[in-house]
């Protein structure tokens, strides 16, 4: 099955325009991204003069464009970069960075190293490959539990692991992503200047339950998938409202399948596989990932070993 998954052809996006690498589409995720940092700005200029349950209201939104731009403009940004030019790309990661109050381009080198393990199990001295893997804390074969990985996985980050990452590019990635945490890191100090209250009991608890939502969404784009099999190391979910404002992230067996298709490309690309990862037993979810702990299907922690042992007995049939 190898050789004939590595004849699949995967369709890539051209255009003429002199901004877009790939397509003036993903004129759409820079605005959503530019609006998104707008909207984080707007939030400080308006708490002295709103009602609390406005501003709640408006800081639980803040935390799902969070979720939503990392999983979404941001992780497209990654395998896609938006823009011809390399400062444009540059400029837009400081944007981005700001607007999520962490570093693209350390989020880059995290990413990068998903895509390495794919969420892999732990391997013979309980290490994974895989930084974000949810398996990486679990004990006796089985994934963590979503209550510890969502609330944890926040404080987990080895930024002297990614730094060091980043220094063995040699092309600039460290020198820019201690620019973008110097960009969001000065932000909150002037936001602090002005309105320590804002930072401290506002800005700073949604911003970390933005990220949650982010982690929440990732262990279930895992969960119930098989690290042993790369048409079925993701779990997607088809969704076409939940697609559009993710771009495409949904379809995430796919993405892991094959990263480099470009979000306008995926539903043609599934298409094209659908057959195989029926095939292969590639798991989907009803309802978008940050609630798939709704799905009725979803498999039971506590088979861990079992399930491990049954996918490397027909890995090896």
């Amino acid at each position: 099955m190898a050789a004939a998954t590595d004849m699949l052809p995967i369709e890539r996006p051209a255009t003429n325009s002199r901004i877009f690498a790939h397509t003036r589409w993903d004129a759409v995720p820079v605005l959503a991204g530019l609006f998104h940092l707008a909207y984080f700005i707007g939030l400080f200029l308006l708490y002295p003069h709103a009602p609390l349950w406005i501003m709640l209201i408006l800081g639980f939104i803040y935390s799902l464009m969070v979720n939503a731009n990392i999983n979404g403009i941001g992780h497209n940004f990654i395998h896609n970069p938006f823009f011809r030019s390399k400062i444009l790309n540059r400029g837009f990661g400081v944007t981005q960075s700001m607007a999520c109050c962490f570093s693209q381009t350390y989020y880059n080198a995290v990413h990068m190293q998903h895509h390495k393990g794919n969420s892999d199990r732990q391997d013979e001295t309980g290490d994974t490959i895989d930084w974000l893997s949810i398996y990486r804390h679990g004990h006796d074969g089985e994934a963590e539990s979503p209550w510890r990985y969502v609330f944890l996985s926040f404080f987990r980050d080895d930024v002297g692991a990614i730094r060091r990452e980043l220094r063995k590019r040699g092309n600039g990635d460290l020198f820019w992503g201690n620019l973008e945490l110097a960009a969001f890191g000065t932000t909150l100090f002037i936001m602090f200047l002005f309105n320590w209250r804002y930072v401290i009991f506002f800005a700073v608890p949604f911003w970390y339950l933005g990220h949650c939502f982010s982690y929440l969404n990732g262990y279930y784009r895992h969960y119930g998938a098989n690290p042993d099999k790369p048409i079925a190391w993701g779990v997607s979910s088809y969704g076409k409202i939940y697609n559009w404002l993710f771009f495409y992230n949904g379809y995430h067996a796919e993405h892991h399948f094959r990263p480099k298709v470009h979000w306008t490309k995926m539903e043609k690309f599934r298409q094209s596989i659908a057959d195989l990862q029926k095939q292969e037993g590639v798991r989907t979810i009803r309802r978008a990932h940050m609630l798939g702990f709704l799905d009725p299907d979803l498999p039971k922690r506590g088979q861990g070993v079992t399930a491990l042992a049954a996918a490397r007995a027909e890995l090896h049939k």
